[in-house]
């Protein structure tokens, strides 16, 4: 029996902390509505022979409906492939229980903007809202993400989501699996 005791405290425990603090960029309510969205949290980063790409995500809740905001920055010398969002763009999040869940962009093209810096890189900034389908969100709290497809207007793209990396642009270590399971809480 205590043994019993002592191992339903211990999970329970991990339950309770496994949400990390809430970090917010904007908390706002006016009398026009609420809206917060947390800190952007980097997803992925590329470097490969003078190309560098970005993944960053941030949750929103815009009156009670939350979304999941994405940024993706390119940066290069050479030419920088065009990709798109539209209507029909979607994020899917296959999970480590083998779990696939779909997120549906909000109907809003988008194909980035072009920025050249004073190094002659060019750099592609692109960001995208997508909402949860019902369920979703339940799905995602349960079990770590581990790859990422991103169907934009011409083509998908894959990405492998890694349980833990240090970032060559700033030097922070980054959770990226956990990254639902940590901060979902935040828009409830």
């Amino acid at each position: 029996m205590k043994q019993l005791i002592i191992i339903l405290f211990l999970s329970t425990a991990s339950t309770l902390f496994a949400q990390t603090p809430c970090d917010y960029s904007e908390n706002i309510s006016d009398s026009i509505g609420t809206y917060k969205s947390t800190r952007e949290y980097m997803i992925s980063e590329k470097n490969f022979a003078g190309n560098s790409s970005y993944i960053f995500y941030s949750l929103a809740l815009t009156d009670g409906l939350p979304t999941l905001n994405i940024q993706l920055i390119q940066k290069s010398k050479g030419f920088l492939k065009a990709n798109c969002f539209d209507k029909d763009s979607k994020l899917f999040l296959q999970l480590l229980n083998g779990t696939i869940v779909t997120l549906i962009h909000i109907d809003q093209e988008n194909c980035g903007t072009m920025i050249r810096d004073d190094n002659g890189f060019d750099n592609r900034v692109m960001t995208g809202s997508f909402m949860f389908l019902k369920g979703s969100i339940e799905e995602l709290k349960s079990s770590p993400v581990s790859m990422m497809r991103i169907k934009y207007l011409t083509e998908n793209e894959d990405y492998v989501i890694k349980k833990e990396f240090q970032s060559e642009l700033n030097n922070e270590v980054y959770k990226p699996e956990n990254y639902f399971i940590n901060n979902l809480g935040c828009i409830e």
